[in-house]
């Protein structure tokens, strides 16, 4: 199941950081079939983790600016005869 569904241009791009981090890091060499492999990997196997943290980041942002919105609406309030 992939979540993420790249454009060719950004997997390229993808693929040759993966290429990079394992010649610098790890000292191996490996193709663009294998980087392409771990990248596919990584996207439908760990990926929705990152997928779901990231929804659920925005939803708390979501609720503090509503807070927010909340209590700036709650100081503009008139008082009427009925309060």
């Amino acid at each position: 199941m992939a979540i993420f569904n790249f454009s060719r241009a950004e997997k390229d791009v993808i693929i040759q950081r993966i290429q990079q981090y394992f010649s610098k890091e790890l000292d191996q060499k490996i193709g663009q079939f294998e980087a392409g492999f771990l990248l596919t990997f990584v996207s439908e196997e760990i990926g929705p983790y990152f997928y779901n943290k990231g929804l659920h980041d925005a939803e708390a942002i979501l609720h503090k600016r509503m807070d927010d919105i909340s209590g700036a609406i709650d100081s503009l309030v008139k008082p009427t005869s009925g309060r």
